[in-house]
């Protein structure tokens, strides 16, 4: 894989985890965790540090009140094979692991106050829920009463039944979309065919409470909950033994599991409380491969690409039957000295087109059932345009940048990256076909009056659509950039570029690839790629500034970020705003939102001020200042008018004393 492949690939990876991501906490997973985690394992592999990684999840079910969690729910690491396993073992050195089953359902915090339970509460975004206590004490294994005066949490997966979902619920696709969705419904119908099972508990300011997580599952076992198969070992190669003894056996469990949980047997509040706890490992199984026979090969067109993808004998993989299979590009066929006929293995990895992994092993099926082999035949010509295509391996395109297809994918393009809401792919392709809309800079001049000219459309449609495309006025340089669809260069990377200097569209247009190629991340094939594409592109980036509908943003100007150089780390509730909200408005004005306390934060903001959490007495240890949410509310409003240039009746501070 190039760069520009790379970094195309990781755009790609970023909007299919979101996307999958979204589905999957509101109940309605498009794919199996295992396809999930191969998602989210090539993206680790390919941007360790993308944003998307650091995300958990999003609850936005209206209808249910919203709640904070104890300790923030967060997600776990992943090791998809034995390798990766052992690394993380390496890294942590711990002398006594304990393992338990990664149940594969819906998580559920219970809170309780001095023994009763106050409320249950889902993921959510790791940190607030939503409140379900009504639909969770219909579930059996919800205790609304514990046996002891205790204060805090029990962390467990609400699941359905294999054979529940069998008899009663079979339409959906499987038991976690069923719980999902029955665990939310406002009314509760169905909870009844839900089941809690535990594995986690926390005391509310009382980090000791459990010394070890074996006695924290006898605590939980003892108050009466079910809780999830537990076992200790001091082996690693013994854990990956057992990983492979459940994998044949699962299929005989009343529950769906996915993999192992594994952790260090000594209890860590402050590793727990992190986004990504370091000191437990979701051990996954293995990803199912089926062999088949590769019957034919279609090319699908993307803008300028034609990528190949093979049709082959249905097989059943992750619970669906498969038909297709990507092969990637050019180069992949040519490295597997693959054949019409050819036997493969196929991996289903998350995408709505699985992947052929290679050729498969000798005796892979019957001989019997083979066919003679034949040459994959290429596409040598651009089906629209007619013009000869580029084989450079690694990619098949069409080079000419007047083709429609590369300009309607272009048009596409734009409208997905600056979000342009109303004007769907029935209207651009209507626009495009009679010649109204070829190129970017044509969308700025439609008139309400000729749109509601076209088929079901209407005045009050049409002034919709206009609104929508002159709403966004000054645009980034990057999103600008992004939205002209570069191959393989996409917000990510111009964001990576404007940062380093190349800050103005002049700067980008006299700078050179051997200038380009020294940004970070950025090589000498996406640097050629950006060159190449900022000349063919001038002329239109230029129609389009010149029809005044839009502008490109100024750099930033660091006498409006009073913020640069401070960084802000949000524990507990915050009620004015949303946790994200406010890490929004530190970065709008200059500064850092961090995930934990370290040396050098400028400010823990929390509305327990006086707490022993772990992240205020880390803070007091460090000498970082505690401030609550009244205090931070005060420091924006401070930093907002010093951006503003309103007066302020006390001396406006001075960066970095804003207290």
């Amino acid at each position: 894989m190039d760069e520009p492949q790379r970094k195309e690939r990781i755009i790609e990876l970023e909007n299919l985890i979101q996307g999958y991501q979204s589905a999957y906490y509101n109940g309605e997973a498009e794919i199996t965790d295992a396809e999930f985690d191969l998602l989210w394992d090539e993206l680790k592999q390919l941007a360790p540090d993308s944003p998307v990684l650091a995300q958990i999840g999003v609850d936005d079910i209206d209808g249910f009140p919203k709640a904070a969690h104890l300790i923030p729910m967060g997600s776990q690491d992943k090791a998809a094979d034995p390798e990766a396993f052992r690394a993380w073992t390496q890294k942590i050195q711990a002398p006594v692991y304990v393992v338990q089953f990664k149940l594969d359902g819906a998580s559920l915090e219970l809170q309780y106050e001095k023994g009763g339970l106050v409320r249950a509460v889902t993921r959510g975004d790791g940190v607030i829920g939503d409140e379900i206590t009504r639909n969770a004490l219909r579930m059996s294994g919800v205790l609304p009463a514990l046996n002891a005066d205790f204060s805090g949490g029990v962390r467990g997966e609400v699941l359905m039944p294999r054979a529940v979902w069998k008899e009663k619920h079979a339409s959906k696709a499987n038991c976690r979309n069923a719980a999902n969705g029955i665990m939310r419904r406002k009314d509760g119908a169905g909870c009844e065919d839900l089941i809690f099972l535990a594995y986690d508990a926390s005391a509310t300011g009382n980090d000791g409470f459990f010394k070890n997580e074996i006695e924290k599952i006898a605590w939980i076992r003892a108050q009466g909950f079910t809780v999830s198969e537990t076992k200790e070992f001091m082996d690693v190669e013994a854990i990956i033994a057992y990983r492979a003894i459940i994998t044949e056996t699962r299929r005989d469990l009343d529950v769906d599991i996915d993999g192992l949980v594994v952790k260090d047997r000594e209890t860590n509040m402050d590793d727990l409380r992190r986004v990504r706890p370091e000191r437990q490992i979701a051990f996954k199984f293995e990803l199912e491969t089926a062999y088949t026979v590769l019957r034919a090969v279609e090319w699908s067109e993307a803008g300028a690409t034609y990528t190949p993808v093979g049709l082959i004998d249905p097989v059943r993989l992750a619970g669906t039957t498969v038909k297709r299979a990507s092969l990637n590009n050019p180069g992949m066929i040519r490295s597997m000295n693959l054949k019409i006929g050819s036997v493969v293995s196929v991996v289903k990895r998350g995408e709505i087109i699985p992947k052929i992994e290679n050729v498969a092993p000798a005796g892979a099926l019957a001989d019997s059932d083979l066919p003679e082999e034949s040459d994959i035949a290429f596409p040598v010509s651009c089906s629209v345009c007619g013009a000869a295509l580029v084989d450079e391996d690694s990619r098949l395109y069409c080079p000419n940048p007047a083709c429609p297809k590369l300009l309607l994918h272009r048009l596409d393009k734009w409208i997905k990256v600056l979000d342009i809401r109303e004007i769907g792919e029935k209207l651009i392709r209507q626009l495009f076909s009679v010649g109204r809309v070829t190129q970017i800079h044509d969308l700025y001049t439609l008139a309400p009056e000729e749109l509601a000219a076209f088929d079901r459309m209407g005045t009050l449609s049409a002034n919709k659509v206009v609104k929508y495309i002159r709403a966004t006025r000054v645009i980034p340089l990057a999103k600008f950039i992004a939205g002209f669809d570069f191959e393989g260069v996409g917000e990510t990377i111009m964001e990576k570029v404007v940062d380093f200097g190349f800050n103005t569209l002049e700067k980008l247009r006299a700078a050179d690839a051997d200038a380009l190629a020294i940004v970070e991340g950025i090589g000498e094939v996406t640097a050629k790629t950006i060159v190449q594409g900022m000349r063919q592109a001038a002329r239109e980036m230029d129609a389009a500034l010149n029809t005044g509908v839009i502008v490109i943003a100024e750099p930033p100007d660091e006498s409006k970020q009073p913020l640069k150089g401070l960084s802000f780390c949000f524990t507990g509730e915050i009620i004015a705003m949303k946790r994200s909200q406010a890490e929004e408005k530190v970065k709008a004005l200059g500064g850092s939102p961090k995930t934990s306390v370290v040396k050098g934060l400028s400010y823990l903001v929390t509305n327990d001020t006086e707490s022993g959490s772990a992240k205020n007495k880390k803070a007091r240890d460090l000498g970082v200042p505690v401030i609550d949410e009244k205090q931070f509310l005060e420091l924006i409003d401070k930093a907002v008018k010093l951006v503003s240039g309103a007066p302020d009746p006390a001396s406006p501070p001075v960066q970095g004393e804003l207290f």
